[in-house]
């Protein structure tokens, strides 16, 4: 019933996570109300951002300049570094603003049931960096589930012997919680309250 670009619209809308039926018709005509430089504005910054978004060569968070911002900030404590599953996580703790040292974003997190191994999730890279970089504390900010319990203990063993301390968030982020939805002070506590994992 709608006319062929419309419907189109609508189509792609639903591409995106959480978008049903309802919600991509009423984004949709809401384009339709935009002024023209808007709208343009828009599709060059879907376009811009499929093709200048790359992960950074040395930490795989997000970036479109050569490097990322936190890897070209000489401020940053060059002991700590924490690791992360998923990019978003580390745009989280940079809105706290309370770390202040290096991240490691890795490819996911292992799940055997999944087909998800320990090869397929970045740890080469991880490791490397660690032996390499000197880091005193690696601090674990995995979501607290199966999978993130894992996928901390395989690093944590890989890692043992390098004289490096091992924390991991503390239990103030609920089990089974998605790291995105966690509020600001739950983060805040858990990242205070990390313990060395033993």
């Amino acid at each position: 019933m709608y006319p062929d670009s419309l419907k189109n619209l609508i189509e792609s809308f639903k591409f995106l996570p959480g978008i049903g039926e309802k919600t991509a018709e009423r984004l949709a005509f809401s384009v339709l109300d935009l002024e023209e430089e808007q709208v343009s504005l828009f599709s060059n910054s879907l376009i811009d951002v499929k093709q200048k978004i790359h992960p950074c060569p040395i930490c795989n968070t997000f970036t479109d300049d050569e490097k990322c911002f936190i890897c070209n900030d000489f401020s940053r404590d060059n002991d700590v570094l924490c690791v992360v599953e998923d990019t978003k996580n580390v745009f989280l703790f940079e809105k706290l603003g309370m770390f202040h040292g290096k991240y490691h974003v890795l490819e996911g997190l292992i799940s055997p049931l999944d087909g998800i191994n320990p090869e397929d999730i970045g740890l080469d890279k991880l490791i490397d960096r660690v032996k390499n970089e000197k880091f005193k504390e690696i601090i674990f900010a995995f979501r607290p589930s199966i999978e993130g319990e894992t996928t901390a203990l395989y690093i944590k063993r890989v890692l043992d012997g390098l004289g490096v301390k091992i924390t991991r968030l503390a239990s103030g982020v609920p089990m089974g919680a998605d790291m995105e939805y966690v509020d600001s002070l739950t983060l805040e506590r858990a990242l205070n309250d990390r313990k060395e994992i033993e």
